[in-house]
């Protein structure tokens, strides 16, 4: 019931949530009012979480990445990808706080919670898509698909 009330919440009240022309890949800005208050636990075994840092919306890094994100979404869409972006590191939000990035920084959050990927460049959706294959979980999940 909380995750039904949350996904509700994420799709009507964010200003900042874009799922236009992205086949519903939600990207969340944590520097709005709303985001701010999302915590990725809320997450857990529900969604593989993406956050994208940097020290300023117009970082040229942060412009590729969001670029990238939005060019086959509907890969991150299958591999239950939710984004999230932070380019305000004053003040330090709780996410920014306990992930510590340094400038640009693409993270990713598997399902169990565990970063499982961090780099300071951007990365195509073919990358992030095999990086994901690669995890126990999401090999899980596949084989599931494949069998019904």
């Amino acid at each position: 019931m909380k995750y039904l009330l949350l996904v509700s919440i994420l799709l009507f009240n964010f200003g900042k949530a874009t799922a236009e022309d992205s086949n519903d890949l939600l990207i969340i800005d944590l520097n709005s009012s709303n985001g701010s208050s999302i915590g990725l636990n809320n997450f857990l075994w529900q969604k593989r979480v993406i956050i994208v840092f940097a020290d300023n919306p117009e970082d040229p890094n942060f412009v590729g990445q969001i670029k990238l994100l939005r060019t086959r979404p509907t890969q991150l869409v299958e591999r239950d990808v939710i984004v999230f972006t932070d380019t305000n590191p004053i003040p330090a939000n709780l996410t920014r706080s306990k992930l510590r990035p340094k400038g640009f920084s693409f993270i990713l959050i598997a399902k169990d919670g565990k970063i499982s990927l961090r780099k300071s460049s951007p990365w195509s959706i073919r990358e992030i898509s095999r990086s994901i294959d690669k995890m126990p979980l999401r090999k899980q999940e596949m084989k599931l698909l494949y069998k019904n």
